[in-house]
């Protein structure tokens, strides 16, 4: 009886099998590369240059694209220290002179300004000592490493996760019950809506309970975690105190500041786990109506906050069936007259 060999595990670098999956789902579901790339843990041009090379007629597969990326990295180019027999013979000479790796790819671009052959990186250099399969340099040469090592030694643990931001996260898990009760106001979802290649964007908000969005301009081309931090400060700070109970958030860098955003706010902040939009349900499902204002694919820098304001005023004028055929509107104002 003969039995399928397990494929082995790709470096956490590459894209795997399960990410292509939750790619392809996160683009049937209309979700925007921002958030996709934040659900799997990867930057959102990793998964931007992965879905326009992997494209099939309009379409992205993920299988196919991922048998496609499979062969592409069996077929690795040859190291330059196996095709250069200069190269090779320089750097051998520099090791066994006690020079680093990183002291030889260095030096050789000032020893060699202009000819561009002898130029080697130190991880190649690294890879050639530790790894005979890519050839090119002698294992004897290993013992001229100031470490002396034979076997490369990893600065972490290869399943240990890089933390997503400095400030530690506060989960969806522990958000305490009143935040989770859609019958208290004041607990929000937000997150951004990206236009044309990711360049500009649009921060929402929408709160869980009465369904109340505000939409928060950020200025031209910029949506860094600075300038959403500022602007989500503006924004959240014209609301009662009552009503600045907590923020839910997917895992996107623009809330690398959340912590300052908290404490200029008084205002908890919650993170999704990844690949789970629906723990922002509400605020996914209004960002889809926002999509008959600004279509995906244009330039939202474009809209003033007037503009802005404008759509806010006629979505939430907008009666729901989920309130009873309330306006967001309505509901708001009736707790703020109360």
């Amino acid at each position: 009886m003969t039995t399928t060999a397990e494929p082995a595990p790709i470096d956490a670098r590459y894209l795997s099998l399960a990410d292509r999956l939750a790619i392809a789902d996160g683009l049937a579901a209309n979700l925007t590369i921002t958030v996709i790339a934040a659900g799997i843990g990867k930057n959102k041009s990793t998964v931007s240059r992965e879905v326009r090379a992997r494209r099939v007629e309009g379409r992205y597969l993920p299988y196919q694209a991922h048998r496609a990326a499979s062969v592409a990295r069996a077929r690795p180019k040859r190291s330059k220290l196996v095709t250069n027999q200069a190269l090779r013979a320089e750097v051998a000479d520099r090791l066994r002179r006690r020079h680093s790796p990183e002291q030889i790819a260095y030096r050789l671009r000032e020893d060699f300004p202009d000819d561009e052959s002898m130029r080697v990186s130190h991880e190649t250099i690294y890879q050639a000592l530790y790894f005979q399969a890519r050839g090119g340099l002698e294992r004897e040469l290993v013992q001229a490493l100031r470490s002396g090592r034979t076997l490369r030694k990893p600065h972490r643990s290869p399943d240990a996760r890089t933390p997503r931001f400095i400030d530690d996260m506060v989960m969806i898990s522990d958000r305490p019950a009143e935040a989770e009760d859609r019958a208290l106001p004041g607990n929000w979802e937000g997150d951004l809506i990206m236009g044309a290649g990711n360049s500009s964007a649009i921060a929402t908000l929408v709160d869980r309970s009465t369904r109340y969005t505000m939409l928060v301009h950020l200025p031209g081309d910029t949506h860094d975690a600075e300038t959403v931090r500022d602007a989500l400060i503006a924004t959240v700070s014209t609301l009662p105190a009552h009503l600045r109970g907590s923020l839910t958030w997917d895992q996107g860098v623009e809330m690398a500041r959340h912590k300052q955003f908290a404490m200029a706010t008084d205002m908890a902040v919650y993170f999704c786990d990844p690949h789970s939009p629906w723990q922002r349900g509400t605020n996914e499902n209004t960002n889809g109506l926002l999509r008959q204002y600004f279509p995906k694919g244009t330039d939202l820098s474009v809209h003033s906050p007037e503009d802005l304001e404008h759509v806010a005023q006629e979505l939430n004028g907008r009666p729901r069936k989920t309130l009873d055929w309330d306006t967001p509107a309505e509901r708001l104002r009736d707790l703020l007259t109360t």
